[in-house]
């Protein structure tokens, strides 16, 4: 028997509904169930081929669970590894080299020095940083936020250097970033599963939460490909089974906003019936196909086309 396990926390209605139609399928040799954990042995043979990850993101315990799960075969979405390593500023920078268009960003020191550091420990630093080049290149209105993600948290719209300024002095030792503004026509949010499995949802984040997947925009067929090849491009770099992509349209040109989302909102109330049921079905679908491809012992992880060109390069 192939077991897949779900890790989650706070949410309810995604992990209830995606246990179900696992078993409901009633594929032979597969079962799903939450995640058990009574204790965690390093190397410890899994119980699990397959484990959803939706909480590790909050909790660095089951983080370290996961990695060790992994260790020893397991096949776990998203793979933590990489999700550890990876980061909103750096996903900037992979989406320009692979041609994906995105906001004009630039990488800020933290405001106040990081623990059992001082002034000595930046001397590779400039000081005054090159403010008058960085508002030049980003321009205003700009959006100051962590590099690191955490959705709408520490999460600034700023008009001028003088806002800039006030509000950088209260982030403390947070790493930001600040980020051209993107003055939209139409917005999408994109669930990909598997790096195949695509679901455009017409979205528009400046509406009130529970109306922002009420939005309807008027686009071409063939800015949908666009939108959907963009979508699959960046998760196949990233090496991401389970992601949103949010896409702004400005000008005919869509910009990838956030794709770093591994552990997305699914729950029914806020993402309606329709896209519910969706990515309930395809997450499912997609968990099982792993199950029966699982190897015993072996690396089962997903790694992205970013990793796998670099480890396959040779040291000359």
């Amino acid at each position: 028997m192939k077991k897949i396990g779900i890790l989650f926390g706070q949410e309810r209605s995604f992990p209830n509904a995606f246990i179900e139609r696992i078993n409901a399928k009633k594929v032979d040799g597969i079962v799903a169930e939450p995640v058990s954990i009574s204790k965690v042995v390093q190397a410890a043979p899994s119980d699990y081929a397959v484990i959803i990850d939706r909480i590790s993101q909050d909790v660095p315990f089951y983080r370290a669970y996961l990695k060790n799960e992994a260790a020893s075969g397991t096949a776990v979405i998203n793979n933590p590894f990489w999700w550890s390593a990876d980061e909103k500023f750096f996903n900037n920078t992979l989406a320009e080299k692979i041609g994906v268009p995105v906001p004009k960003t630039v990488l800020l020191p933290s405001k106040d020095h990081p623990i059992d550091t001082s002034s000595d420990s930046f001397s590779n630093l400039a000081f005054p940083l090159d403010w008058e080049g960085i508002f030049n290149y980003v321009g205003f209105p700009a959006f100051m936020k962590p590099f690191a993600g955490g959705g709408w948290k520490n999460v600034y719209k700023l008009n001028d250097s003088n806002e800039f300024f006030e509000k950088l002095n209260e982030t403390g030792q947070l790493v930001m970033m600040l980020q051209e503004a993107i003055d939209f026509e139409s917005y999408f949010r994109c669930y990909c599963i598997g790096g195949k499995y695509v679901r455009i949802m017409h979205y528009e984040p400046r509406n009130p939460h529970h109306l922002r997947y009420s939005a309807q925009h008027n686009v071409s067929s063939e800015m949908m490909k666009t939108l959907e090849h963009y979508v699959l491009k960046l998760n196949h770099a990233l090496g991401y089974d389970f992601n949103t992509v949010e896409l702004a349209i400005r000008d005919g040109i869509p910009y990838a906003i956030d794709f770093c989302n591994p552990a997305p909102d699914a729950d029914l109330h806020s993402v309606g019936q329709e896209n519910f049921e969706w990515v309930v079905e395809m997450s499912a679908n997609y968990a099982i196909e792993r199950a029966l491809a699982h190897k015993e012992g072996q690396d089962n992880l997903t790694w992205g086309t970013f990793i796998k060109n670099a480890a396959g390069k040779q040291v000359g």
